[in-house]
């Protein structure tokens, strides 16, 4: 059974490149557009590793990742953002429980890197 992978972020063309990037590396991919809709989602599906927007519109990707950890202490989630270069971010992002950071303007390839490094600390990698 494939790893599952949730993404939430509120741009369209980011959830469709990663959608698609994913699933062709062998993962069942969920994502959605909302906090309501990621909440009501994990209340029902495990998931392997969460990929968390920063900025979610008007909604706030920090504060549902409180809520997340609360939740679900053992699901990794990296968060995932447009801003680059803040370590005050990344501080408060770690401060909340994330296991990682990572720029939209990293390649694929490194996120794909970065979603193994965390699976591999919580669980096995797919093969």
């Amino acid at each position: 059974m494939s790893q599952r992978i949730l993404f939430v972020d509120d741009e369209i063309p980011i959830r469709e490149m990663l959608s698609l990037y994913f699933r062709r590396k062998g993962f069942a991919v969920t994502a959605v557009a909302t906090c309501a809709e990621a909440v009501q989602l994990v209340e029902t599906t495990p998931f392997d590793v969460v990929i968390l927007d920063i900025n979610l519109g008007g909604e706030n990707g920090m504060e549902l990742l409180a809520q997340f950890k609360q939740q679900h202490p053992q699901t990794p989630i990296i968060m995932f953002t447009g801003l680059t270069d803040n370590s005050d971010l990344l501080k408060e992002a770690m401060a909340r429980g994330a296991s990682a950071l990572m720029s939209k303007t990293e390649s694929l390839d490194k996120l794909m890197n970065e979603v193994l490094r965390v699976l591999q600390q919580s669980g096995p990698a797919p093969k």
